[in-house]
């Protein structure tokens, strides 16, 4: 799946999958093959933070 470059359409995107589908953020990357740190600093560019309690980005 080819992932937004809008970072806020980003974290909507990560957001819904972490809800739906993954129990962590390292098992989305995992399994997504996504680099975990570019993914954190392009939400955090926006704003955005991942939450572990709550297994998504506020």
């Amino acid at each position: 799946m080819n992932l937004p470059n809008d970072p806020f359409m980003l974290y909507g995107v990560i957001n819904m999958k972490l809800r739906d589908f993954y129990p962590s953020l390292e098992a989305l990357c995992e399994d997504m093959d996504i680099r975990q740190e570019e993914l954190v600093e392009t939400l955090a560019s926006a704003g955005f933070e991942y939450i572990r309690e709550k297994n998504q980005f506020a």
